[in-house]
């Protein structure tokens, strides 16, 4: 890591709260100067009192349970997608190697269903994300297939239906035994709880009255600041006030970019390399199965 790597993360403006934070910042820091000029207009704005309403323990264990219930809803949502990799690798991997292949026809048909596997990615992204099936999944699907996830509501569970059926058809055509057939269905069932769990995170956020009081005490808290401070700081109030508004907006705004963490911001958990990610994997198990293949042809024929 670079030397300079810290001053380059302290000082980045794109992936921080700044933009969203600052301007309202900057108008407790203005309403700190009016403040200020009211102090010097020998008008007593002097409360010190008001110090007391809110007290800083209280308000710091408010931003503190906000920032971690919203971290803990971002790393389980973290935690969901690398078991969605994990299974991912494991059960395409046990497609390739333990369902036999007894006609040409049937390694096409393997292949296409692995390509189902990071396709069921990328559509729980989309359908994470409310976005409609497009291009990306066109290169893992038939076109049959592309043409059918545009009309479903729910297009990963049509997907882990096609995988099923596609398990299930092997096993009754004897290419694959029952329990390789029930290890596969767990995996399966795996990356539908994955989609359950995104679909909870998503689906149950922040309770507004929560959302709500916070920004109240918040308002309340950055805008009485200057009557605590303007009779010692006088005219410094601003540019303090503006700092400390800062900082705890800045903490409940990273509460509030990461309590979603699957949509298209910097702070947002990187779907789109984690669906790159399976891909490259999926890529190369096929590789390495058709090299194996291709070995065993060549052994037999010796």
């Amino acid at each position: 890591m670079k030397k300079d790597s810290w001053f380059h993360i302290a000082l980045r403006w794109k992936g921080s709260v700044v933009p969203e934070v600052l301007p309202r910042s900057l108008l407790c820091g203005l309403f700190g100067v009016f403040v200020y000029i009211l102090h010097i207009s020998n008008i007593r704005v002097s409360l010190p009192i008001l110090g007391s309403i809110i007290p800083n323990i209280v308000l710091g264990l408010l931003l503190v349970f906000r920032t971690n219930t919203a971290y803990e809803r971002f790393w389980e949502g973290r935690k969901a997608w690398g078991l969605l990799v994990n299974t991912v690798r494991n059960l395409s991997r046990q497609i390739l190697v333990a369902i036999a292949e007894q006609e040409p026809s049937d390694r096409q048909a393997k292949i296409a269903a692995v390509k189902l596997l990071p396709a069921f990615a990328i559509a729980l992204k989309l359908h994470l994300r409310s976005q409609q099936v497009n291009d990306e999944l066109a290169a893992n699907l038939s076109l049959e297939q592309f043409e059918r996830l545009k009309t479903m509501n729910h297009p990963p569970l049509e997907i882990a239906f096609w995988i099923s059926s596609y398990l299930q058809k092997q096993s009754l055509d004897e290419k694959l035994d029952r329990y390789q057939l029930s290890d596969m269905s767990q995996l399966l069932n795996q990356m539908v709880d994955v989609a359950g769990i995104c679909e909870r995170i998503l689906r149950t956020p922040i309770p507004l009255a929560y959302a709500i009081h916070l920004k109240q005490l918040l308002m309340i808290y950055c805008l009485s600041l200057p009557f605590q401070m303007v009779d010692q700081l006088e005219w410094l109030t601003g540019p303090i006030v503006a700092l400390i508004s800062f900082t705890l907006l800045g903490i409940e705004e990273i509460g509030i970019q990461i309590e979603d963490p699957f949509g298209h911001d910097a702070n947002d958990l990187p779907l789109d390399n984690i669906c790159n990610t399976m891909l490259r994997n999926i890529e190369d198990l096929i590789i390495v199965s058709d090299s194996q293949i291709i070995t065993n042809f060549r052994n037999i024929s010796l």
